[in-house]
């Protein structure tokens, strides 16, 4: 199941929460200043990023800024209870699921939450060649 860290007024979250039900794929969304995210959700985020905190912490948060936090030399436990208390230094959306992790909205990157069967048949049925082309209720 993927779940979706969200925030009320975010854009970019309105626009993942469109893209997942026009694709008919289930999510639970997750809105990070109504709902605590708990320590086991936070290290499972970022266990699936490339860059570990810079993928998930907006540095040009007006509470890293005005707290002066410096997250780069905090150890993990400290990151995690800095972001349990102050949840609004996260990026928007945090798409994940079992194997992966999206911060943001981008419109190509997002196709990779789509199921690989439905993937290939949608790719197929792009195909003129398709002996159900004509017939497909797909395309």
């Amino acid at each position: 199941m993927i779940k979706i860290y969200t925030a009320p007024s975010c854009s970019s979250c309105k626009k993942a929460k469109a893209f997942f039900k026009k694709e008919e794929i289930p999510f639970q969304e997750k809105n990070i200043f109504v709902n605590d995210i708990n320590e086991k959700e936070l290290r499972d985020i970022l266990s699936k990023t490339e860059n570990g905190t810079g993928d998930i912490i907006s540095t040009r948060s007006k509470v890293i800024k005005e707290s002066g936090a410096d997250i780069n030399n905090m150890t993990i436990s400290e990151l995690i209870a800095f972001i349990r208390k102050n949840p609004s230094v996260l990026k928007r959306p945090i798409m994940v699921d079992e194997t992966k992790v999206q911060v943001g909205y981008n419109s190509e990157e997002i196709m990779v939450f789509i199921p690989h069967e439905k993937r290939v048949k949608e790719w197929a049925c792009q195909k003129s060649d398709c002996p159900t082309y004509n017939f497909c209720e797909d395309k």
